[in-house]
């Protein structure tokens, strides 16, 4: 527990020295608005895709377990399944570092 405590406060920290680096030009409220909320929005969209391939590894495993002979096609299922959330998360990661870092709502 502590050891992930400490990933997060070492990744806001990071998030926040970066926004700050990077928002030449911009008002600071603006900079560090913007760094809490790609940093939420990250957060949200891990947590959601998380519980997404939690669920789909769940009901992947029910459905070997009630019938082995569909293991093969349920494992290509779910892993089909789990690169396309896996997907989701990747495109809010390239959202968040273009608000972050090529922020188009400041003109």
């Amino acid at each position: 527990m502590r050891k992930a405590l400490l990933i997060v406060v070492n990744t806001m920290a990071l998030v926040f020295a970066a926004g700050a680096a990077f928002a030449s030009g911009v008002a600071p409220e603006v900079a560090s608005a913007t760094a809490s909320a790609t940093a939420i929005g990250m957060a949200i969209a891990a947590a959601g895709c998380g519980i997404g391939q939690g669920l789909g590894l769940k009901a992947a495993c029910e459905g070997t377990a009630r019938n082995p002979e569909a293991g093969g096609k349920i494992t290509v299922t779910l892993i089909l399944g789990l690169a396309f959330i896996e997907s989701l998360a990747i495109y809010a990661l390239v959202v968040n570092l273009i608000l972050l870092f090529a922020n188009p709502l400041i003109g």
